[in-house]
C-alpha cells in the first residue's frame, strides 16, 4: 500500500528540514513541468540529481544547466545518441536507463511522472532500492497493484505517495486513519468535454474536440482518457490497490467544477473532502514534503464567490470505458493490465486518425472478453499480458476502417 502499511511519524522528523535529492521522470511533460516549478520554489529542500524524457532531448539542456544534472535518460534510442553529441554528462537509454535513474544510490525520490505502462519497471526498481516514489503514472498500479504491493511489503524502507489530485485527495482525506474506519472512497471526475453531448452525436467526435478539456491542460492521452472517461476507470482501479479498498466500494461522482478532488466516506456517518483549485502543484508538492505542508502560491477558494458544487452519477452507457474498468477490476488478476494495455494502443490510434472514438471502447473491449486471465500474476504474466492486448488491438479490422478528412 502506499504509505507501506504504515509510515510513522516521529517529533524529530518534523524538526529538522527534508532534503531530497530527486530524480524526475517526464520532466518534459506537464507533471515534470509542475514539479520543476515546486523544485525552484525550494532550491535548499530539493535537489535535482537527474531527469528522464521520451525523446526530447533539447528540453533537457536548460535543466542541465539550471540543477547541474548529473545524468540523464531519453527512451527513444535515437534520441540519446543525439544528445550524447551535445552533453557533457552521462546519456543513458531505454527502460533499462529509466531503471537504473530509480535506483541511482544518489538519490531518495522518484517522482514519476511518465505516460503509459512504460512508468511500472521504474517504479518497481525505486521500491527494490529503498526510495521514496511520487507516483503521477497510474498505469503502474493498474497493469501491476498487486505485484507493487508485494514488493512494497518485501522492502520496507521504500514508500510509495500519490500525485494524481484524485489519490493526493483521498489520501489527505484519510490522514492516516485504519481502512476499518472507512466506508466508501468517492472519486470526482469532471465529465470531461462530452459530458452534455448526446449519445447519437458520439460517432462523429473528432480528435481535436476531444483534445478540448474544460479544466485541465494535460498530454494528449491523459486528455482523451479523460474524454472517455476510462481516465476515471483507471484511477477506480488504481485506489483500489494502493487504499486496499474493495471494487464495490469506489464510487465515481461527477464534479464539472473540478473543485472537490475527492472524498472520504466513513463508518460514522462523516464525510471528508479536500478542495482545491485545479493546480497540479498541490499534490505534487503534498507527495514531495509529506508529512510536512510548505507555502505554495496557487490560487485559494473563495466559498463566497463558488455559488453551488454540483455533483452527478456518471453515464456508463455514454462512457461505456468507465463501465469496462469496473468489470476488469472485479476480474482482478491480469484483467487490468489486458484494458489498460488495450487503451494505451486505442488511444495512440485514435490520436493518429485510424479508428473513430467509439472505437475505443469496443476495442478494450473485445480485447477484454477474448484475453485468458491469471489469478495470480506476476511481473511476467502482466508484461505477456500486457504484450498481447497490444497486438489484439494492433491486428483489430477496426483499425483503418474510418476515412479521416
Amino acid at each position: 500500500m502506499y504509505l507501506n502499511r504504515e509510515m510513522k511519524i516521529k517529533n524529530k522528523d518534523l524538526e529538522n528540514p527534508i532534503i531530497r535529492h530527486l530524480s524526475l521522470l517526464g520532466a518534459t511533460g506537464s507533471i515534470g513541468n509542475s514539479t520543476l516549478s515546486v523544485i525552484r520554489k525550494y532550491p535548499e529542500r530539493f535537489q535535482l540529481h537527474s531527469a528522464a524524457a521520451a525523446k526530447n532531448w533539447k528540453a533537457l539542456l536548460p535543466l542541465i544547466a539550471e540543477f547541474k544534472l548529473k545524468r540523464i535518460c531519453l527512451f527513444d534510442a535515437l534520441a540519446a545518441k543525439e544528445a550524447r553529441t551535445q552533453c557533457n554528462i552521462e546519456v543513458l537509454e531505454g527502460l533499462d536507463g529509466l531503471c537504473a535513474l530509480a535506483a541511482d544510490p544518489e538519490i531518495d525520490y522518484v517522482v514519476n511522472g511518465l505516460m503509459g505502462a512504460v512508468g511500472c519497471k521504474p517504479t518497481l526498481s525505486a521500491i527494490e532500492h529503498g526510495k521514496s516514489v511520487g507516483l503521477a503514472n497510474k498505469e503502474t498500479m493498474v497493469m501491476a497493484g498487486t505485484v507493487i504491493n508485494r514488493r512494497l511489503m518485501e522492502f520496507p524502507k521504500a514508500t510509495v505517495i500519490p500525485i494524481d489530485s484524485e489519490h493526493s485527495a483521498i489520501f489527505q482525506c484519510l490522514a492516516g486513519r485504519p481502512h476499518s474506519e472507512v466506508e466508501s472512497i468517492q472519486l470526482t471526475a469532471s465529465g470531461g468535454p462530452f459530458r452534455t453531448l448526446p449519445k447519437d452525436q458520439f460517432e462523429h467526435i473528432t480528435k481535436a474536440q476531444a483534445l478540448k478539456h474544460p479544466t485541465w491542460v494535460m498530454g494528449q492521452k491523459i486528455t482523451i482518457d479523460s474524454a472517455t472517461l476510462m481516465n476515471k476507470g483507471l484511477e477506480v482501479i488504481e485506489a483500489h490497490f494502493l487504499f486496499d479498498m474493495p471494487m464495490e466500494r469506489i464510487e465515481v461522482v461527477v464534479h464539472p467544477s473540478s473543485i472537490v478532488h475527492s472524498l472520504v466516506q466513513f463508518q460514522d456517518g462523516s464525510l471528508m473532502a479536500q478542495l482545491g483549485c485545479p493546480d497540479m502543484r498541490l499534490p505534487i508538492q503534498y507527495a514531495m514534503t509529506y508529512p510536512e505542508r510548505w507555502p505554495l502560491a496557487v490560487e485559494r477558494i473563495d466559498l463566497k464567490s463558488l455559488g453551488k458544487l454540483e455533483f452527478f452519477a456518471p453515464d456508463t452507457d455514454k462512457f461505456p470505458c468507465l463501465a469496462l474498468a469496473y468489470e476488469a477490476g472485479r476480474m482482478g488478476g491480469n484483467a487490468p493490465a489486458i484494458i489498460n494495455a488495450a487503451n494505451e494502443v486505442a488511444v495512440d490510434l485514435f490520436l493518429r486518425e485510424k479508428i473513430a472514438f467509439n472505437d475505443i471502447a469496443e476495442l478494450v473491449a473485445t480485447t477484454l472478453q477474448s484475453g485468458e486471465i491469471t489469478e495470480n500474476p506476476d511481473l511476467e504474466n502482466v508484461l505477456q499480458s500486457d504484450a498481447w492486448a497490444r497486438q489484439q488491438v494492433q491486428a483489430s479490422k477496426l483499425v483503418g476502417r474510418r476515412v479521416y478528412a
